[in-house]
């Protein structure tokens, strides 16, 4: 185990019965309160995605925003916003999907991906996938490739890397519980 993967484990909280009843919330706002513990997550990121040939970050909201931000930065790339239906001023292209408890929808801005774009899109936690692959659809959609997945956290009983298999991109995890 590497010492950012110690760190992290060490900062990452754990929060019984939030949300909902039975379900052990992993908290990363800990880390973002220490700047030298963001910093390592984000030189992580940048250190797996360089070798990748990403022409953007996309980053779904809100807590895929929080990385995914600095991870575009310090790669030089734009970084993309995906949201929830009905949060983006301008013309978009969405895409519904099934979650174990009904269904939501998220979309990008129409202009943002161009075709043959290599996305990478990141997000705090790969639980189910389900988010994470309409994203990939959203940028198939316009075109694009999803270069990789990149993940704070992963939830790894609960199938999401499994999930993203088909779009064929890696699957970079900082920690995996």
């Amino acid at each position: 185990m590497s010492a950012l993967q110690q760190r992290l484990l060490g900062s990452i909280r754990a929060v019984p019965d939030f949300p909902k009843p039975g379900i052990l919330f992993r908290d990363i706002t800990p880390v973002m309160e220490d700047p030298s513990l963001s910093n390592a997550v984000v030189d992580a990121f940048v250190t797996s995605a360089q070798s990748k040939g990403i022409d953007a970050v996309a980053g779904i909201e809100s807590r895929g925003f929080l990385f995914g931000m600095p991870l575009a930065l310090r790669l030089g790339v734009p970084f993309l916003t995906v949201r929830k239906k009905g949060k983006l001023p301008y013309r978009t292209v969405s895409y519904k999907y099934d979650l174990e408890y009904g269904s939501a929808e998220i979309e990008m801005h129409v202009d943002v991906v161009c075709p043959g774009m290599r996305v990478l899109v990141h997000d705090d936690l790969l639980a189910t996938g389900g988010t994470a692959a309409a994203s990939a659809e959203l940028i198939r959609m316009q075109g694009g490739q999803v270069a990789a997945f990149s993940f704070l956290v992963e939830l790894s009983t609960l199938g999401g890397a499994e999930r993203l298999r088909p779009y064929g991109a890696d699957i970079l995890r900082l920690v995996t519980y």
